[in-house]
């Protein structure tokens, strides 16, 4: 049972101690990527029983890489990915993800925009699902990446079936096997949005936790960058007709509501049974 106060703690007991692959996608992240290695491995040291944490360095400019290196001179559970140049956010996961060798594989950002110690939330839920998705319930970012974001979900929703509310929120936990099953083909902003759709569509069983989420206080985020939009738009066209073929599977979709404005528990619970519909198609 897992338990979660007023100001965010959390108490456990019979979480499941999970083999866990830390994916850390990292773009000229050096003022946060110690932090996010440390917190990380403190959290996966207490609650896994087995862990690997790898950091995929998409191209950085910066000493990013340098830094991981160093870290995982001192612990070989730290493994360093390297791109040769800045590939994109979906090839970084890509790669983190194909490098993965534990039962599960967990995702986040390294700009520390998420509490680590908020981990055992999806661990608790783990045993039944394929997928324990990480919602933000108060996002922390400033107000045209809000907007930016909100356009976002509202015209993947609009076009695909997307089981999750916050479909680009990195705080995901997945079953490795889940992940090997699908092929995986987004190389930039699609990616979460193509492996959602997917496994939903291929019957896995989603469930949903909100988590607490940190404004950025170092580094500088590249979501709002034109080029990175644009290219997101370019993606969404060339994934249309692949994401709209895939005939969809019986699938459960299940949504957990943590706390509620008061700060009291709350669960809110709803259950999607049969067919997930295809996309344009209303649930």
């Amino acid at each position: 049972m897992v338990r979660e106060s007023v100001n965010g703690t959390v108490s456990h007991a019979h979480i499941p101690r999970l083999r866990v692959s830390f994916v850390l996608p990292a773009f000229n992240e050096e003022p946060n990527i110690v932090h996010a290695i440390e917190t990380v491995t403190s959290v996966a040291g207490s609650y896994c029983a087995q862990h690997e944490v790898i950091v995929v360095d998409d191209g950085s400019t910066d000493a990013t890489a340098e830094l991981v290196q160093e870290h995982a001179l001192q612990d070989d559970r730290i493994r360093l990915v390297r791109h040769g140049a800045n590939r994109g956010y979906g090839e970084a996961l890509r790669t983190g993800f194909e490098t993965a060798a534990l039962d599960y594989v967990f995702f986040t950002d390294a700009d520390n925009q998420f509490d680590m110690n908020e981990i055992p939330l999806l661990f608790a839920r783990a045993d039944n699902v394929d997928v324990v998705a990480g919602y933000r319930k108060h996002r922390q970012d400033p107000p045209m990446r809000r907007i930016n974001a909100w356009g976002w979900n509202r015209l993947v929703r609009m076009l695909f079936y997307v089981p999750v509310r916050d479909i680009d929120c990195a705080f995901k936990l997945f079953r490795r096997a889940a992940l090997a099953a699908i092929d995986i083909e987004s190389r930039g902003a699609m990616i979460n949005t193509e492996i959602m759709v997917k496994l939903a569509r291929d019957g896995c069983r989603v469930v949903e936790v909100g988590v607490t989420h940190l404004p950025r206080t170092a580094g500088e985020s590249s979501g709002a960058n034109l080029r990175v939009i644009a290219r997101a738009f370019r993606e969404v066209i060339q994934m249309y007709p692949i994401l709209t073929d895939i005939t969809p599977a019986t699938a459960q979709f299940k949504t957990l509501e943590r706390v509620d404005t008061a700060g009291n528990m709350a669960h809110q619970m709803g259950m999607y049974g049969g067919r997930v519909p295809a996309a344009g198609q209303r649930s």
